[in-house]
């Protein structure tokens, strides 16, 4: 009976510790899970918070988007708006100008006159002949008035130059002539025109060839000529004065007062560059001054046939200084007898050491420096009253030829001219 006894504490107490750690291993599990519910909805907050991150920069971006979409809309609106305002302001304008030719035409009709209607060029090449037309009327106001020239207080003599009739011009403008031995048509643009052979003296083209007309620098060939035939020392020193200085119609010069040069770099910067000084100073230096070389001037003019030509200067300034086309092939046709000539007015460039200072000077007519001609003299001049002038003789198909252009309108129509002449006489088939 003492053994069951002693029993049941020892079951007893195995049965409380077995339970003991059953309760242990119940209270620990429980903790396991708590902490991976704990991770898994930070997790889920995380991401949570990088969603609502992305739609606050969606929505941010969208407003900004909204907002740049607003601004375009307000700038094209208002320059709608300004265009619309412009287009109203030029319809006004339009509707004022249109209301005044109507009160001038009801007033001219009142007065019993009627308003012509202004003629718009619809052509290019209308244009241009309006553009000459006026250019043409505006030098015919300053020296083809019949009022005295300022040459005449130049050279000390009054020189009228007459006005030309208006049917006298036109029909000097359908003055053409052409040689039967060229089929070919011939167009220039220069008032007056002349093409000759040098070697038979045969006119091949002639355009208002009868009229004299200002010369301007082609003159200089003259006065070199006459400079020549005087036989004046070359190498003589000559000084350029305040008497070379141009006051008749102030024109610039890279020759200074005081500039010291031979007669032979005169010439050659008179020829080759149209320098005025230049030439005023070889006029001046000739024996007996400028009054005995244009007497000289005016003599050899006449001696070679030039019946309808002038000279009151030497440089080609004075409108008093004229010739007719014929008249400038024969003095062009002299010059080629003239070696100096023939070298210094053809020449493309030369450097001058003027007061210590080396000056480049160029030819005015550029076609001497090509290799498609074949030049021997050449001399261009312009003033307003003479237009764009432009002399040469030069070999084209193995013949002397003499080309006379006058009065050409823009700077290149007269060598545009030229270039025409040239493939003219070149298209001409061979007898």
């Amino acid at each position: 009976m003492n053994k069951p006894t002693a029993f049941f504490p020892t079951l007893l107490l195995s049965l409380a510790i077995s339970l003991s750690f059953a309760g242990f291993a119940e209270a620990k599990e429980p903790n396991s899970d708590a902490k991976h519910s704990v991770s898994h909805s930070s997790k889920n907050t995380a991401k949570k918070e990088v969603t609502v991150n992305k739609s606050k920069k969606k929505k941010v971006a969208a407003s900004k988007k909204s907002a740049k979409s607003e601004k375009v809309a307000l700038k094209d609106a208002k320059k709608v708006k300004i265009s619309a305002k412009n287009k109203a302001n030029k319809t006004e304008k339009t509707a004022k100008k249109t209301s005044k030719t109507e009160k001038v035409a009801k007033k001219s009709l009142k007065n019993g006159k009627t308003v012509a209607q202004k003629y718009t060029p619809s052509t290019k090449v209308e244009r241009d002949a309006q553009r000459k037309d006026r250019n043409r009327e505006k030098l015919s106001k300053i020296s083809r008035t019949g009022k005295i020239s300022q040459a005449a207080k130049y050279a000390a003599k009054p020189v009228i130059i007459a006005s030309t009739p208006v049917a006298a011009v036109a029909s000097i403008r359908n003055s053409i002539q052409q040689s039967s031995n060229t089929p070919l048509t011939l167009n220039v643009e220069s008032r007056a025109a002349l093409v000759m052979n040098a070697v038979t003296g045969e006119v091949l083209y002639s355009k208002n060839t009868e009229q004299a007309l200002p010369i301007a620098s082609i003159t200089k060939l003259m006065t070199v000529m006459v400079v020549l035939d005087a036989a004046q020392a070359l190498d003589e020193p000559i000084t350029i004065t305040d008497d070379d200085v141009d006051r008749m119609r102030n024109t610039t010069s890279r020759l200074k007062v005081g500039a010291v040069l031979s007669r032979a770099e005169l010439m050659l910067l008179a020829l080759m560059s149209s320098e005025n000084r230049a030439a005023h100073a070889l006029a001046r230096n000739y024996v007996g001054g400028t009054p005995a070389a244009l007497a000289a001037m005016n003599r050899k003019a006449h001696a070679i046939g030039m019946s309808n030509s002038r000279f009151f200067d030497g440089t080609g300034l004075s409108s008093g200084n004229v010739a007719t086309p014929k008249d400038l092939a024969l003095m062009v046709k002299a010059s080629t007898t003239y070696p100096l000539i023939r070298r210094f007015s053809t020449t493309s460039e030369h450097a001058v050491a003027i007061n210590n200072n080396v000056q480049q000077f160029r030819n005015t007519n550029y076609l001497v420096k090509s290799p498609d001609w074949e030049i021997g003299v050449s001399k261009t001049g312009f003033i307003n009253e003479a237009g764009k002038c432009l002399v040469m003789q030069a070999k084209i198909k193995q013949t002397p030829v003499v080309i006379v252009l006058m009065d050409s309108m823009g700077k290149y129509t007269r060598i545009g001219d030229a270039q025409r002449v040239k493939k003219w006489l070149e298209a001409v088939p061979a007898n």
